[in-house]
């Protein structure tokens, strides 16, 4: 026969009212680690009844229960462990995000991230493309009165909004007061076209905020493998596709992150890879552990020195099992 659990520091007054009854049941049950015919037994009641009160005790407020995820409650740990793991300057861990939830659940890290850099009027901060970077830029609060917003590459002439880099720079340039500047040109022109526009001043003006520009707000693509839309610019064959972890300012890049050049390549209007490490505030913002291959390709390689990530993200690039990531490329 179970005995009934041993008496706290309060037992022998016994309640005195409804609200002591459903006090006393859940101290025993939560406090004392008393089963619930242990309690049932103590309180002369049955199982039943307390099973009753300790629903009413968590209704009351009498009881408060947090479940958290075993990572959830450290994501300052997380991210330390992902710039130690990574060589990041910086890491942002936010809980995991939904497709519908992604501008909103990463915009306040990126505006920290950005705060950070302590950019003045006259600093360029470069904006590249992609459906991680439109959806921050609806959602982000911050102000930068005076700073020069660029794109990072053409795209005019791209269907989806998420590849309309002067759209996405206008709209993040309005949310936070900045100074926008575009590209009006295509991201990958014929070879007479892109002779002309690299001697076009508004558009070597964008070029030249490549080679000083404090900051840059970048995207990284998913294995092309794994998508259903690609920018224009990006072959779509089998080779191709087997090779390319991802992509950042439309340039692929392979595992290693080294550059995967493509045929057009050499005229495509957009930042190098290489120019990117040369900027001091380099700040990625990427969620989906498909893009984990990408993630820690273009951290390795230096394109990235800040991460702006969710938990579930963060997990996954943190674990050494790449069983999943490697079958999207496969």
């Amino acid at each position: 026969m179970t005995e009934p659990h041993p008496p706290g520091p309060d037992a022998g007054r016994g309640p005195t009212s409804p609200v002591d009854l459903l006090y006393e049941a859940a101290r025993l049950y939560y406090l004392q680690d008393a089963t619930q015919a242990q309690v049932a037994a103590t309180l002369g009641t049955s199982r039943p009844t307390v099973s009753r009160l300790l629903a009413q005790a968590r209704a009351r407020g009498i009881v408060h229960i947090e479940v958290r995820h075993p990572a959830q409650g450290d994501a300052a740990s997380l991210a330390r462990e992902l710039e130690e793991a990574l060589g990041l300057d910086r890491a942002w861990v936010v809980p995991t995000t939904s497709a519908a939830s992604l501008g909103a659940g990463l915009a306040p890290a990126v505006a920290e991230a950005i705060a950070a850099a302590d950019l003045r009027p006259g600093d360029a901060l470069l904006v590249s493309s992609g459906a991680t970077v439109h959806a921050v830029a609806h959602e982000i609060a911050a102000e930068l009165p005076g700073v020069v917003m660029a794109p990072t590459v053409g795209g005019r002439d791209e269907p989806e909004a998420y590849y309309q880099t002067n759209e996405i720079t206008r709209q993040l340039a309005v949310t936070c007061r900045a100074q926008p500047v575009f590209l009006y040109a295509p991201a990958l022109p014929g070879a007479g076209l892109y002779a002309s526009l690299m001697a076009d001043p508004s558009v070597s003006s964008v070029v030249q905020l490549w080679g000083r520009a404090r900051c840059a707000l970048l995207g990284i693509g998913a294995p092309p493998a794994s998508r259903t839309s690609l920018p224009s610019v990006m072959p779509r064959d089998e080779e191709f596709l087997r090779a390319a972890v991802g992509d950042i300012c439309a340039r692929p890049f392979d595992r290693d992150g080294t550059p995967i050049e493509f045929e057009g390549s050499d005229r495509l209007v957009a930042m190098r890879l290489e120019q990117l490490r040369r900027v001091d505030f380099s700040i990625a913002m990427a969620a989906g552990t498909e893009k984990v291959p990408a993630i820690r390709a273009a951290a390795t390689a230096g394109y990235v020195n800040r991460l702006v990530t969710d938990l579930e993200t963060a997990i996954a690039l943190l674990s050494r099992d790449d069983t999943a990531q490697r079958s999207a490329l496969d």
